[in-house]
């Protein structure tokens, strides 16, 4: 199979969902455009802060994206080409974007709150309460994890206790260009918002700055900092950024972060369609279309299991990720202009991130070799040594494969601590909306609970308990992660489902989805809760790590495990009394 026929004949069919499905669904839902958003209705010029469509796009497609759409296929490979495709492009198109179309669009018919507050006023308080717990302990995980990566990529190498400046050159890079980012989103916030600038020129003069940036961090990287120096130099950062008006950085660092994404995409596009034209050899998919149920190829060493339910939770950002459900109902919400606009914002921005799933699959075909012995495994290296050595098999381009390749992990580096704030801000708010009653804003809160619901307050605790994890041990519990954000996935649909029975819309389409990703939680939670107790009863209950200490991780895996077992079956049970009792009674 030509992979350049794999990715255009892909992008065809994702584009057609598009028109025709997510058309139909905007019908269904009943979009009205002659409503108010309540980033106008509720507008306080933080949180709430209209922004055009094209800025919103580019920070909602940058906080979903990051590296999940490149990891995830590359992982899924092992089950060959074929399973991957269809899941990417069924997923895709009839769970992913619902999913996130359906929750960006529940959250500004509830005052622009995050789904939390749709599950109180249609499914229940206590349900509310165990979804705003789930969700924020997720979103704290993730603050663990993005601090930790993005400190790891930004840290200078050491030896004997002295900077090695050659070795830590790559990594000072990434911080400069990434601190210099910060400050050109600042600026083009200024001028946008309180100037008056017109977007078309900002967009043009940051385009061109972004070019700045990259050849000024290249070149000029002066900052030499440990990864513990970084993790508090990040919380600190993090903490401002969560608090601060949406305008001032994060709708203009994510808008021009995104063009590094569109940047990323398109080179990557030239090199498969480039290579498939010019019919080098690396245009074949080398890769097997199935490799059969069980990962026996395992190039890291540890085998994914059977592609039951392995496939469906690898596979998240490039098919359906229930984290874009907190994007969009958290921030996304708080600030689209026109009800119009959410169709293309989260329809489409899922479906841009399958058609880089898409690309993803044939970067790791181009050396699968290399991948499925073992030699190239890390998914961001994947990426860029397949893309690049694609863009240099065209001709003329062949002494450009080292540097794309490493503008490629550049600017996959980029994009954590882009997700990184977002994340932060959305456990922010769903730490307030735990405390407030339906209808509430943190504003309306007394007593004590104002305090907990103040913004600075809240985001601190978020901050102290997500770079304090990350300092410790978020590894011991980051395998749950791709099962807790499924679970949460499905959450999201059979939440959204609910609302829109209660308003009496067609709401049948979230059938099949939510419960077939409920399924697919459930039966990874299992395999999990079985497989670490397997360990802790083999090691006589003290399980060690590799050196010979304790290792709690087997404890901490099965007893959140089966916390998030029951946390799904409860939730669901009261989510389909909701549905079919509101359909019978009917």
């Amino acid at each position: 199979m030509n992979a350049m026929l794999v990715v255009i004949v892909g992008i065809a069919i994702l584009i057609v969902g598009y028109i025709f499905y997510g058309g139909w669904l905007a019908k269904q839902w009943g979009v009205d455009d002659s409503k108010v958003t309540p980033a106008h209705e509720l507008e306080d010029g933080m949180d709430y802060v209209p922004a055009k469509a094209p800025v919103l796009m580019g920070h909602h497609f940058s906080s979903i994206a990051g590296a999940g759409p490149i990891n995830g296929p590359i992982q899924a490979a092992v089950f060959g080409w074929v399973p991957v495709v269809l899941w990417v492009l069924i997923g895709g198109i009839f769970f992913g974007a619902v999913h996130d179309y359906g929750a960006l669009f529940a959250s500004i018919r509830h005052k622009g709150q995050s789904l939390g507050e749709v599950v109180a006023l249609n499914i229940g308080e206590r349900a509310k309460k165990l979804f705003l717990t789930f969700s924020y302990l997720t979103l704290v995980l993730v603050v663990a994890a993005f601090a930790s990566i993005v400190a790891s990529t930004f840290q200078a190498t050491y030896v004997d206790g002295v900077v090695d400046v050659a070795a830590s050159g790559t990594n000072a890079s990434v911080a400069m260009i990434s601190l210099l980012f910060i400050i050109m989103a600042i600026l083009f916030g200024f001028f946008v918002y309180r100037r008056g600038a017109s977007l078309s020129v900002a967009t043009i003069v940051g385009v061109i700055g972004i070019v700045i940036c990259l050849a000024i961090g290249l070149k000029w990287h002066p900052i030499y900092l440990s990864n513990t120096a970084w993790m508090w130099i990040i919380g600190v950062y993090i903490l401002i950024a969560s608090v601060a008006p949406v305008w001032i950085l994060l709708q203009p660092r994510d808008y021009l972060s995104s063009f590094l994404l569109y940047a990323m995409m398109v080179i990557a596009a030239v090199g498969v369609i480039g290579a498939g034209l010019t019919g080098a050899d690396a245009a074949h998919m080398d890769m097997p279309a199935f490799t059969g149920a069980y990962d026996t190829i395992a190039p890291t060493g540890t085998s994914l299991g059977y592609v039951f339910p392995a496939l469906f939770v690898t596979i998240a950002c490039g098919a359906i990720s229930g984290f874009h459900s907190l994007v969009g109902s958290g921030t996304t919400a708080k600030q689209l202009d026109h009800e119009r606009d959410a169709k293309p914002i989260a329809y489409g921005g899922m479906l841009i991130e399958c058609a880089l799933a898409l690309i993803s699959l044939s970067a790791v075909s181009f050396i699968w070799n290399e991948y499925a012995s073992g030699e190239i495994v890390t998914p961001t290296q994947v990426f860029a040594t397949g893309i690049s050595r694609m863009v240099a098999s065209i001709p003329g381009l062949a002494g450009a494969q080292s540097t794309i390749s490493s503008l490629l992990v550049l600017t996959v580096s980029v994009f954590c601590l882009t997700s990184l704030d977002t994340a932060t801000r959305l456990a922010r708010y769903m730490f307030q909306e735990f405390w407030l009653e339906p209808g509430q804003t943190y504003k309306d809160a007394t007593g004590f609970k104002a305090i907990l619901c103040n913004p600075f307050v809240a985001t601190v605790i978020t901050v102290v308990l997500g770079v304090g994890l990350g300092m410790t041990g978020y590894s011991k519990i980051w395998p749950l992660f791709g099962a807790a954000n499924q679970l949460l996935a499905a959450l999201a649909l059979l939440t959204v489902c609910a609302w829109l029975g209660n308003i009496g819309r067609n709401n049948k389409m979230f059938y099949i989805p939510m419960a077939f990703m409920l399924v697919v939680t459930l039966t990874s939670l299992v395999q999990t809760i079985t497989t670490q107790a397997g360990k802790i009863m083999a090691a006589g209950g003290m399980p060690l790590d590799k050196a010979g200490n304790f290792d709690w991780a087997p404890y901490a895996q099965s007893i959140l495990g089966a916390a998030l077992f029951v946390l799904a079956i409860v939730l669901a049970v009261e989510g389909c009394k909701t549905i079919f009792g509101k359909k019978r009674a009917a």
